[in-house]
């Protein structure tokens, strides 16, 4: 079993996280990762970045709620993070769960309540991101998006370049003229899904990068989000969008709070348009397990400060 996979099905061990929870030093390194528990944790962070001239995106953790008033509680707090963004005139963005809006339980339920957040975010001229999960949801995650795109064209879709589908999804995704998150994908699947090489990850970004810059996606209005922390993966991003002559507010690298931080002031003071993604809540175990295992360096670095203070 390889250390991805380990930490990846650590990720579903809930247990884990409260014992993390109650040492001083791991609730230290989590905060790398994560901003906080509650939302004046997140804004502060939020704040912080814009006035470095960052804009940023926000995502209260959480997914699969298993009642409809735990997908009440998740829409009240998005709504409540719209009303924070518009009245501060932040370059802030949500993104959220299907599953955290009640997916799980029924189509109707969560639709009622993306659809309040689509509205708020509406009113306030706020792009409202819609992530992408396990393939369990992909079919239903952009089905429901193709279903609330007409009416909002401010919501927008991740896809995940992992998956062997993905090519075909963005296809029909340049059709609607849509806004898209590139990631590379943080699940566990089967090799029949997704590539379990990262060469082949690597090289299907690649081509999609190329995919969602083209002519004729611009021309259908695409807006691409490249969220990648790969060097290669953003020099290519860049260099493809200035070859084609992809104004840099058609665009944009996507970056997640904590991890390499260090490229900010670099990419900034290239023009290059920044987004950096920060993630809170109390719900935070599955979302920093699965940022272990993409970065497996995280986990040593963790492993040495618990023996230095062991």
């Amino acid at each position: 079993m390889s250390l991805r996979t380990l930490l990846l099905a650590l990720s579903r061990r809930p247990q884990i996280g409260a014992a993390m929870n109650r040492s001083s030093l791991t609730r230290r390194f989590v905060r790398r990762f994560v901003a906080g528990e509650i939302a004046d944790e997140a804004f502060r962070v939020i704040v912080d970045l814009e006035r470095g001239g960052l804009m940023t995106a926000v995502t209260y953790l959480g997914e699969n709620v298993v009642t409809p008033a735990d997908a009440e509680h998740a829409t009240n707090v998005y709504m409540h993070v719209l009303e924070r963004i518009a009245h501060a005139r932040l370059r802030c963005l949500p993104s959220l769960k299907l599953t955290h809006l009640g997916l799980d339980l029924s189509e109707e339920l969560c639709l009622a309540n993306l659809t309040r957040l689509l509205d708020r975010g509406a009113a306030g001229g706020i792009r409202v991101w819609i992530d992408m999960e396990s393939s369990e949801y992909t079919d239903r995650t952009l089905d429901l998006y193709a279903k609330v795109r007409p009416r909002y064209p401010s919501a927008a879709i991740v896809v995940q370049a992992y998956l062997r589908r993905t090519p075909a999804d963005v296809d029909r995704l340049v059709r609607h003229g849509a806004t898209v998150r590139l990631c590379k994908g943080a699940y566990q699947e089967p090799p029949s899904i997704a590539y379990p090489d990262k060469a082949d990850v690597d090289a299907a970004y690649t081509s999609l990068i190329e995919r969602l810059l083209a002519d004729d996606a611009r021309a259908a209005g695409v807006y691409p989000g490249f969220a990648t922390h790969d060097e290669r993966m953003q020099r290519h991003a860049i260099a493809t969008a200035r070859r084609l002559g992809v104004p840099a507010t058609a665009w944009e690298i996507q970056m997640l709070f904590g991890i390499r931080h260090d490229l900010h002031a670099k990419l900034a003071g290239a023009g290059v348009p920044l987004r950096v993604l920060i993630p809170y809540g109390e719900d935070w175990y599955g979302y920093f397990m699965r940022r272990l295992a993409e970065r497996p360096a995280n986990l040593l670095f963790l492993l040495r400060n618990l023996a230095r203070a062991s």
